[in-house]
């Protein structure tokens, strides 16, 4: 290799070239190497979370003496975490158990889905006759109140703490109606049907008086249903006045008063006083590893997508 000093100003600029080439080339390579390592890394975070490894709740201690606790937390619907499936899956899971001496449903919901509440109550009631030596109490922290409550109403006993909310007995339907809107941006509404009434409580149409009779009709039918189940479940207990079933909510201390609830109390209180029982597992179906990380990762990459969109201007 000549002296450096010996170098013409041409071969000092090509050696320069070939030492930033074999540089840019190392680089290239630990970057190679680290993005080779990351996709390792992330390909086996994913089977991983696909395996879901470790012990189902039901394996875990099976036939030891304890209560068994089934959480019913949020709005009640086929697509949440409190879905008829879900709970009923819980419930059935806890009582099939050899240790389990008592059944807590701890309950916090505003309601929802009367259908899937129907389910849950008609479960619950099934269960109790299969296992009639096991009991099952509803426990209510912050709120139990419509759909809510109509589960709570096939359990044995409701116990709640004095600041509860509950009740809340009645059915709604709501909706908006932008006919005036409409009017005001001279926009005009074209709706075609086969059927006079396949456009019924259509928000963009006048509500026609036949249309809001039969959805007042739907609800009293829906609504008779919920107060029977809860007179059902109650019984002698419930201490029924003029606006029990109105739709409004009480406070734990004053649904005691009215019978719509038992005692004060909560889950650790029960399972060590009325169940005596104080061990607890928690029976609460849990959204898988794998799940969490497919709507994640779906959530993101819907993002991912709607930020692309967004660029080419295809929103």
């Amino acid at each position: 290799m000549p002296d450096t000093n010996e170098m013409t100003p041409e071969h000092k600029i090509l050696q320069k070239l070939a030492m930033e080439t074999l540089a840019e080339q190392k680089r290239r390579r630990r970057w190679g190497i680290f993005f080779k390592l990351l996709g390792f890394v992330y390909f086996a975070f994913i089977l991983f979370a696909l395996g879901d490894w470790g012990e189902t709740s039901d394996k875990l201690g099976e036939g030891r003496r304890h209560t068994a606790v089934v959480q019913l937390d949020g709005i009640i619907s086929s697509a949440s975490e409190a879905s008829a499936e879900k709970i009923n899956q819980a419930l059935r899971a806890a009582f099939k158990d050899r240790g389990t001496q008592g059944v807590i449903l701890r309950i916090n919901s505003p309601g929802g889905s009367p259908v899937q509440a129907g389910i849950i109550n008609d479960e619950i009631r099934r269960l109790r006759a299969e296992y009639p030596a096991i009991p099952l109490y509803a426990v209510v922290e912050e709120m139990c109140a419509s759909g809510g409550y109509y589960v709570a109403a096939a359990t044995d006993k409701i116990y709640v703490d004095k600041a509860s909310i509950v009740g809340s007995i009645g059915v709604l339907i709501d909706g908006f109606g932008f006919t005036g809107t409409m009017e005001k941006l001279g926009v005009e509404r074209r709706l075609l049907t086969a059927g006079e009434s396949k456009g019924f409580l259509d928000p963009f149409s006048p509500q026609a008086a036949q249309d809001t009779e039969h959805a007042q009709a739907m609800l009293n039918d829906i609504h008779q249903q919920f107060i029977d189940v809860v007179r059902k479940g109650r019984g002698e207990r419930l201490k029924e006045s003029p606006g029990m079933f109105s739709g409004l909510v009480w406070t734990g201390a004053k649904s005691i008063e009215l019978g719509l609830a038992d005692e004060l109390g909560n889950v650790n209180y029960v399972a060590r006083e009325v169940i005596k029982a104080e061990t607890i597992r928690d029976y609460t179906v849990q959204t898988s590893l794998s799940e969490r990380f497919a709507k994640q990762f779906g959530a993101s990459m819907a993002e991912g997508v709607m930020s692309v969109a967004g660029r080419l201007g295809l929103r």
